[in-house]
């Protein structure tokens, strides 16, 4: 072969290692403590270490220095890939002009809370192939370059800022001079080779772990987890949304809303937050499909994480806080990387310095959900009297509600307060019952006279009379009958405002058509889904989980956004909610009509009070977006 061909083969394999990939050929490894994506052309291309919202040691998804890629040497190569049953073990899979090679991977599971350990199996399945193997830590977002570089045998062992690293494979690799490993695995036709990269926030002592070793516990480990969803819909994916819930949940019980931060919503439009923290709102969703779906340990530990939030700072509970319970940095802008294309990068979030009231009817519409699976202690119980406590002081603050934006008097915020409410009570004393009943009707009463449009369906604040496809879970969780004018004038108005092609949209933030301002919520049309179920349409409702399940690539991950015109993902990645509703769905659409897969049937009976003066059980949350016109505000997701 001519040098210059060598040349260009090499410019190629760089170009693929380096570029960045549309959002919806990412896979994600996770190991609970912290998760990881990887692109088609085999380059972990994010990892943060040790936590999820440490610094990145891999960070080229957003344009840093440090990468860790295994890809075939020949530039011609189609991808594809699969995860294993029940697992975030990945393959990828590489059909190139001489043959077939597959590269398993996956971050050792369980994990461990200061020492991660990313496995990869290289196979060349049906004839000789050459892989080229470049590693480069650089830990603080890239900041940190490989120093104290040494090898003993197969293992090569360094530093990177304050994080120990040790890397184990046979292969003939070489330090670049410039804080990289790089080299060629060669293999034979049906050949393997091992790596092993170890990074840990304190100094090894012991060896390196035995890859077949690693490789049995972690399957192991992901079989024990696995759940059994028999005649649910879309089995499946619904199965992959419970392992990708577990994948994000840390063993405190907290779950991050993405394994990610500033990957844009829009380009250019400066919507790019940072989402490696525990959104309560979200932990809820999720404690509620892990419900739904049998999985109460991931239940239990949602109930726990909130708990000892609500224990720890009663009416003052932050919307977010970090996986180990701690306060959520506020924002800055991390300058020196360049950014996913169309957006620039942030780390924190505005979040821990808002209000927002539907967060404790989450809150116990969690432990609603719980109580009746005989999953609360004690201690939840007195969680449970603290947001009490908390709606009976706060509920008539303006909050910032839902979506996260100026403070307002937010119609489902009261909303979903009453649900809750409602919802405990069902499992209190009389006494309490009673008086948890009639603050519930208070709120109610408020959001009647001031949130209820003169057409007679609910509007999504009291001085904004639009409709807001939030306004369409409360009445999916119980708290009015899908019969109640108000329910079905709401969700009529929703569907024919914000639905384009059975993908929704939050609001319509200003005059210009929907879709350009933001992209569908994939939420919002897993919970459309719900609606129509519930209103007694079964096909419909098929309609649209199946509209909406479509709104993910390859891996099946979804994000946040889903650009109807150019079908392509947007927002971070993988949004953990999406998940726990497209689980929910699945479970719900696959029982009895009307039913919610909660808290027994719905039409009027699931609720104390009369029909038409109760409360409801929930709407959605979500954040992160240029509120509408006269209600800009600040989103902080």
């Amino acid at each position: 072969m001519r040098s210059g061909d060598s040349d260009d083969r090499h410019s190629a394999r760089e170009e693929r290692q380096t570029r960045a990939y549309p959002l919806r050929e990412y896979a994600l490894l996770a190991d609970g403590h912290r998760g990881g994506l990887v692109d088609p052309a085999g380059n972990v291309g994010w990892l943060c270490a040790p936590g999820w919202d440490s610094p990145a040691v891999f960070s080229s998804l957003l344009g840093g220095a440090g990468r860790y890629s295994v890809t075939p040497t020949d530039p011609r190569f189609t991808w594809g890939g699969h995860y294993e049953s029940g697992s975030l073990i990945w393959t990828s899979r590489w059909v190139g002009t001489d043959g077939i090679v597959e590269s398993r991977e996956a971050l050792a599971y369980p994990g461990d809370s200061c020492r991660l350990v990313l496995i990869r199996r290289i196979h060349a399945l049906d004839h000789p192939a050459q892989l080229s193997v470049w590693l480069e830590p650089r830990a603080d977002f890239g900041r940190e370059p490989l120093r104290d570089l040494h090898r003993t045998g197969g293992t090569w062992s360094g530093r990177s800022g304050p994080l120990h690293l040790r890397f184990t494979s046979t292969a003939r690799l070489q330090p670049t001079g410039d804080g990289a490993i790089t080299g060629l695995v060669t293999l034979p036709a049906g050949g393997r080779h091992d790596l092993v990269l170890e990074i840990s926030t304190v100094r090894f002592d012991r060896p390196a772990p035995d890859p077949d070793e690693t490789w049995r516990t972690t399957e192991r480990a992901w079989r024990s987890t696995a759940i059994s969803l028999r005649g649910c819909l879309a089995r499946r994916d619904a199965t992959f949304a419970h392992t990708v819930l577990r994948g994000m949940t840390s063993p405190g019980g907290g779950m991050v809303a993405a394994a990610t931060t500033s990957l844009p919503e829009r380009a250019r439009a400066g919507r790019n937050y940072d989402y490696r923290y525990v959104w309560i709102r979200d932990q809820c969703y999720a404690g509620r499909a892990a419900a739904v779906a049998g999985a109460d340990d991931l239940l239990d530990g949602a109930v726990t994480f909130v708990r000892d939030r609500l224990l720890a700072d009663g009416p003052r509970t932050a919307p977010a806080y970090t996986a180990t319970g701690a306060r959520v940095p506020d924002q800055e802008p991390l300058a020196r990387l360049p950014g996913y294309p169309g957006g620039v990068v942030h780390i924190g979030n505005r979040v821990a310095e808002q209000f927002q009231l539907d967060v404790f009817g989450e809150c116990l519409l969690l432990f609603g959900t719980a109580g009746r699976r005989q999953r609360l202690d004690i201690e939840a119980w007195r969680a449970v009297e603290t947001a009490v406590a908390a709606i009976e002081h706060r509920w008539r603050e303006p909050d910032s509600g839902m979506w996260e934006l100026e403070p307002r008097q937010w119609t489902p915020s009261k909303l979903t307060c009453v649900a809750g409410l409602r919802s405990v009570a069902r499992l209190a004393p009389s006494a309490q019952a009673s008086r948890w009943t009639q603050l519930a009707d208070t709120v109610l009463a408020d959001a009647g006279r001031h949130g209820l449009h003169p057409s007679g369906r609910w509007q999504r604040c009291y001085d904004d009379p639009r409709v807001d496809a939030a306004l369409l879970l409360p009445v999916v969780r119980g708290a009015l009958p899908a019969s109640d004018p108000r329910s079905d004038a709401t969700r009529q108005a929703v569907f024919g405002t914000l639905a384009v092609d059975h993908h929704l949209y939050r609001f319509a933030p200003d005059e210009r058509p929907l879709g350009d301002a933001e992209g569908a919520f994939l939420l919002c049309g897993f919970i459309a889904a719900l609606a129509t179920h519930q209103a007694g349409d079964p096909v419909a409702a098929t309609r649209w989980f199946e509209r909406n399940r479509a709104g993910c690539g390859p891996p099946g991950l979804f994000s946040e956004e889903y650009d109807v015109q150019q079908r392509q993902l947007r927002g971070n990645l993988p949004q953990a909610f999406v998940h726990a509703l497209l689980l929910e769905t699945a479970v719900t659409l696959s029982g009895p009509i009307g039913g919610t897969g909660f808290d027994g049937p719905i039409g009027g009976t699931g609720f104390d009070g009369p029909v038409g003066g109760t409360g409801l059980d929930g709407p959605v949350g979500r954040t992160g977006l240029d509120g509408p016109a006269g209600a800009a505000g600040q989103p902080t997701r």
